[in-house]
């Protein structure tokens, strides 16, 4: 993720209102698979989203907002492989044809 990216992360407000959470947590999902224990990471942020909840955006919610958060700023980087390297294992690249 480049940096401009993790600095709109750590800028992004506190989320007032479900719509927010939900734009949030939306992006959050794009990357979820980077972010260990991801689920227990959002489980007050998800409760907010109950159909007969209130929002309330209390301690919790806050503090697991802030850590998924740090999680993203923290995460490792991600770029494309280098296609031009050999493989480490002794194997040829290429499939054998015999």
């Amino acid at each position: 993720m480049d940096s401009s990216k993790v600095q709109q992360i750590l800028n992004w407000p506190q989320p007032r209102n479900i719509k927010a959470l939900q734009s949030f947590l939306g992006f959050a999902n794009f990357y979820h698979h980077f972010i260990k224990n991801y689920s227990k990471k959002i489980s007050a942020l998800t409760s907010l989203l109950k159909k007969d909840s209130p929002f309330i955006f209390n301690e919790e919610a806050l503090d697991q907002f802030q850590i998924l958060k740090e999680a993203f700023t923290t995460a490792p980087i991600l770029s494309p492989s280098n296609v031009s390297l050999q493989a480490c294992n002794g194997l040829p690249s290429t499939p054998s044809t015999s």
